[in-house]
């Protein structure tokens, strides 16, 4: 087993069935919470670049000269998305001086609104998956994962009184 497959199953996270990107997503939550509770925010974002590079990389490796541009089994674009939808309960726990798990109903939009976007892969999300290639493959995640944050924001600020919270 090459290390290219195992960075891009998740540590073999990618095998599990049915609905590897699910299981993806979901290994990706103790792993940011793990990396919050070592290293805070600067940690988790410093995990997101890593995990896209090494990704991208290792996604490359794995569909050279294949027609399936974007396995299942590949889920490391899925972490990636993950932990960039959970950045700003980082951040978050982090200015409040709270644990982050004080925020739990966070957790539960994060990984709802990023599995929402990463399935219906709508506006730009679609667009990068259509590029067919390993960057796309992990692009699409990414920007699912920035609409998820922007989610868990909106969410959060509603959840806080809004304008006057």
């Amino acid at each position: 087993m090459s290390l290219s497959h195992i960075i891009a199953t998740a540590g073999l996270v990618g095998h599990l069935r049915p609905a590897p990107g699910t299981w993806g997503s979901l290994a990706a939550l103790p792993a940011g919470w793990l990396l919050h509770v070592v290293g805070g925010p600067v940690l988790l974002g410093l995990a997101v670049l890593m995990a896209f590079a090494l990704g991208w990389w290792a996604t490359a490796q794995e569909t050279k000269g294949k027609s399936d541009h974007d396995p299942s089994e590949i889920v490391i674009d899925e972490v990636v998305g993950q932990w960039i939808a959970i950045l700003p309960l980082s951040i978050g726990a982090t200015h409040a001086g709270v644990s982050i798990t004080a925020l739990w109903p966070g957790w539960v939009a994060a990984f709802l609104l990023f599995r929402l976007f990463d399935i219906t892969k709508i506006g730009p999300i679609g667009w990068a998956d259509r590029r067919a290639d390993a960057l796309g493959v992990m692009l699409d995640d990414v920007i699912a994962g920035v609409f998820a944050a922007i989610g868990v924001l909106a969410l959060a600020w509603v959840a806080h009184g809004g304008p006057g919270g």
